[in-house]
């Protein structure tokens, strides 16, 4: 009785403790359907704030999905829906190295060719992507920082989307656009 006492107890505070380490929950309402990302604030702690930071001020509230490559990810979180940039806060150092892997439905931050020039920009491999994780042939990866906890046919319907190759102010010619506009409508803080 005592050894199933404490193989009990030992099994409850496992779940608790998984329970109490559970991150936050960030809800995205988009025009194609809803998702919700769990982030990973003790793995990633930087770019977890970075990106709250951005869902508590609005930021990407009308923002779209406006690079879309089946097989690959779906990346937004910057543009507006005439594909004009939105100016961002200063960049996030690099948390590439936690360990944590770029697997299909997690969610990472987009990036220049610099590790630590990620600010707004994300994006949801749909597929696992090995050669984004750290080390990668380049040296450094892409920082994982939580996954799609529900809605993943909302990703996979995105993903489906047919793209082209459009013009953007400012910037030349983007490709991988979605030929449908893929909008953010809000992102929310779960409670």
């Amino acid at each position: 009785m005592r050894k199933l006492l404490a193989t009990l107890v030992v099994t409850l505070s496992c779940f608790a403790s998984q329970a109490a380490f559970a991150g936050p929950k960030v809800e995205f309402k988009t025009n194609m359907g809803n998702f919700v990302v769990e982030l990973d604030d003790v793995k990633a702690p930087k770019t977890t704030a970075n990106f709250l930071n951005y869902v508590k001020s609005g930021f990407y509230n009308g923002t779209i999905f406006h690079r879309v490559i089946d097989g690959f990810m779906i990346q937004g979180g910057g543009f507006t829906a005439d594909l004009n940039q939105k100016p961002t806060n200063a960049p996030v150092v690099s948390e590439a190295q936690n360990g944590l892997k770029n697997n299909a439905y997690t969610i990472a931050m987009a990036r220049t060719s610099d590790p630590d020039s990620a600010t707004a920009q994300f994006f949801i491999n749909v597929k696992d992507n090995a050669g984004l994780d750290y080390p990668n042939a380049m040296g450094n990866g892409y920082t994982v920082f939580g996954k799609v906890i529900s809605g993943t046919q909302t990703i996979d319907a995105i993903r489906k989307i047919p793209t082209m190759v459009a013009p953007a102010p400012r910037m030349g010619r983007m490709a991988d656009v979605p030929t449908q506009t893929v909008t953010i409508e809000s992102a929310t803080i779960l409670k």
